[in-house]
């Protein structure tokens, strides 16, 4: 069989020469660097001189924006000087909460009666609440500040105001058709559409309502680094485009955060293992994939007070603690999300024959949980390139589906969750990502009205995962400097992704898995002998590599014992122009993790038609050839099949069990039939090595 590679497909914008030329000599920079800044639509050197140069974002004043702004602050200074309560209603995602503790912070500074709640995940969903909002009133509450959310709730926030309490809106999100009556609303999409503000975060929303009221009280001074500190940790962890103000405000945040004033920050750092005291500025990568998810971890599956807790606090001790209880609720999270991608690419295999026709996938499964579904949805998209619409149960009773989504470029979200609206109990969100929840009963009726949406807005070329390039690089063009130099364009994030370059023609020299399922390599170009080390992060499923490959990747720097060497991120692999690659024998523990061990011993026994029971028949299919093997004592009989488009192994014992293993999958089915099968993770030990006496004797017998 030919190698197993990633299915995607690669696009290169098509840049007129001269006027990239043209844009270097006026930025003086490389016309790499001015075609990077080209494909991202800064065509003009006044445009491009921003940003590359984010300090000199001219910013208009907030209120000219924002003429909400001023009521605002007349409310809180109200509430302040009256000395009535303020509650802040904040959400379980880490721009929700970031922008929670943001205000408790200033608000306590100005010596406002503040306290905030946070609705549950599981129970009440997502924004204010009818619940919440009787809360507030019983307490005698006088302002509420929503932060994050409240932009599409009318129904709570009018009954607020009928309650006779004030209610000030901080949200970013998209705007209903009916804007809900309160008193002042705060929301980046209400500003001009040129407006810098446009693309804020909610934590950003809360940071200029802080600053404002910071500088009426005259200790703008005093507030400015710790509240950018929460902006930046905020907006990163949101995924927030990183344009506009945010990329002015993010630039000056990082220079702040490895040496953070809020000890929660700096606890959350040490227990992350991000960043040393020595560094001038973290990278929004520390905080995407470190910082980021221990705080969303808990939003997902813990109590969001402890994150409010942690960023709030002055006491180093309890924000240790606090840190602590993070790091290890995101272990759990990364146990759970490991589980439920194993199952979901099982169930997702098997249906992959059938994605040319169906265009989208909808898993579910009873056991999955509500708050990590979402990350393993982005995960099934990154690996087979079509929307997916994952799903659990709601309740124990089976009879209520909640769900999450993500698209690919060309696919809407949002209006996918429209055209099945009738079907929907309720459901958000926009182009990329949303969630939903529907009766189980309309399940089947969803999952084919999805494919029937996907089939009207995509084609077939479509259905491959997408790598942008910005250009093709030779390996003898790659080093330290050329890192250096991709790097002024940070911060790297949504809206301006670090760059994908590709090299033709690589020679893998080595390569071995790391770690869980990561493939690490020594390569190579053309006849130069001179190597350069990558690492692929989830590739463990196409060990080993062909070569030579077009590998697409980012730039990358790896630090061992105080040498910094250049690493390549490889992020995509094709067969050359002209290359046949020699096929090779199928070997589907390719992806199992290897052993020190020898293969145990399996030998082949010279007759293959030993008498089956009725259940070993039907869980074999007629007609195939079986090898008959003998390990630790116990027969066995195995078999290759076609599946698709790879190879599958079965392994059937003398009890009429049969396991299924897909070619380059981690999970397999166990069971006498597929009906009755359970999903198993097939690195384990006893799976790792009776598939490895299996393929010692099918390779055995083909040779």
């Amino acid at each position: 069989m030919p190698p197993h590679l990633p299915n995607q497909r690669w696009t290169l914008a098509d840049l007129p020469d001269a006027e990239i030329q043209s844009l270097a000599e006026s930025l003086n920079v490389s016309p790499l660097i001015a075609q990077i800044l080209m494909e991202r639509g800064f065509e003009s050197p006044e445009m491009a001189r921003i940003f590359l140069e984010p300090d000199s974002l001219e910013l208009p004043p907030p209120i000219q924006d924002f003429p909400d702004l001023a009521i605002s602050l007349d409310l809180i200074v109200e509430m302040i000087e009256t000395e009535r309560p303020i509650a802040i209603c904040g959400d379980y995602d880490a721009d929700g909460m970031t922008s929670t503790a943001l205000l408790l912070r200033a608000l306590g500074r100005l010596g406002a009666k503040v306290d905030y709640a946070i609705p549950s995940r599981m129970s009440d969903g997502y924004g204010i609440n009818s619940r919440l909002v009787n809360e507030f009133a019983e307490a005698d509450v006088g302002l509420i500040i929503t932060v994050d959310n409240g932009i599409s709730a009318y129904g709570p926030v009018e009954e607020a105001r009928e309650l006779g309490m004030e209610v000030i809106i901080t949200d970013h999100h998209d705007l209903p058709e009916v804007i809900p009556p309160a008193s002042s609303i705060l929301n980046p999409k209400m500003a001009p559409e040129n407006s810098p503000y446009r693309g804020m975060a909610g934590v950003g929303v809360a940071y200029m309502l802080a600053m404002h009221l910071a500088e009426h009280f005259k200790q703008g001074d005093a507030f400015r680094l710790p509240m950018l500190e929460l902006l930046t940790l905020g907006t990163i962890a949101d995924l927030a485009p990183l344009t506009g103000v945010n990329r002015y405000w993010v630039s000056q945040g990082l220079h702040l955060l490895a040496n953070s004033q809020i000890p929660g920050i700096q606890a959350l750092v040490q227990v992350s293992g991000t960043g040393d005291k020595t560094q001038k500025a973290l990278k929004p990568d520390a905080i995407g994939f470190r910082l980021g998810p221990r705080i969303n971890a808990v939003g997902r599956i813990g109590d969001p007070q402890l994150v409010i807790e942690l960023l709030s606090t002055d006491d180093a001790g309890i924000a240790l603690e606090r840190a602590m209880q993070c790091e290890q609720i995101n272990r759990t999270r990364q146990e759970m999300c490991e589980e439920i991608e194993r199952e979901a690419i099982a169930w997702s295999d098997s249906l992959r024959d059938r994605l040319p026709e169906t265009r989208v996938l909808v898993p579910l499964q009873a056991n999955w949980h509500h708050g990590v579904i979402g990350i393993v949805a982005s995960r099934l998209v990154e690996r087979y390139g079509v929307p997916v619409f994952i799903c659990t149960y709601e309740d124990e009773e089976l009879q209520q589906v909640r769900g999450s989504a993500r698209g690919i470029p060309e696919f809407n979200v949002f209006e996918a969750l429209n055209y099945c609206g009738d079907l929907l109990t309720k459901y958000g969100g926009h182009p990329a990502a949303g969630g939903f929840s529907l009766p189980e009963a309309n399940l089947e009726a969803f999952r084919e009205r999805l494919s029937e949406f996907a089939c009207h807005c995509l084609q077939p070329e479509h259905l491959k995962p997408l790598i942008r390039l910005s250009g093709e690089l030779t390996f003898e063009e790659l080093d330290l400097e050329r890192f250096e130099e991709v790097e002024q364009l940070q911060p790297f994030g949504i809206g301006n992704p670090t760059p994908v370059f590709y090299s033709s023609q690589v020679r893998v020299l080595n390569q071995k898995t790391v770690g869980k399922g990561h493939l690490k390599l020594e390569l190579a170009q053309g006849d130069s002998e001179t190597s350069i080390g990558a690492i692929a992060w989830r590739w463990g499923e196409y060990f080993p590599l062909p070569s030579p490959l077009d590998l697409a990747y980012k730039l990358g720097e790896n630090e061992w014992q105080g040498q910094v060497s250049l690493q390549l991120e490889v992020v995509g692999a094709r067969c050359p122009e002209g290359v046949v690659w020699e096929s090779r024998k199928t070997d589907i523990s390719s992806s199992v993790t290897p052993a020190e061990e020898e293969i145990p011993e399996a030998r082949v026994i010279e007759s293959t038609e030993s008498p089956r029971t009725e259940a070993q028949k039907a869980a074999t299919t007629t007609g195939d050839r079986l090898q008959q093997f003998k390990y630790r004592n116990r027969v066995y009989f195995c078999g290759l099949y076609a599946h698709g488009d790879r190879k599958e192994l079965r392994i059937r014992n003398d009890r009429g069990q049969v396991l299924a293993v897909n070619q380059g999958s981690q999970t397999g089915l166990l069971g006498t039939s597929r009906q009755n099968a359970r999903y198993v993770d097939v690195r384990e030990r006893r799976f790792y090595d009776l598939i490895k006496a299996a393929l010692a004797v099918l390779n055995g017998s083909s040779s």
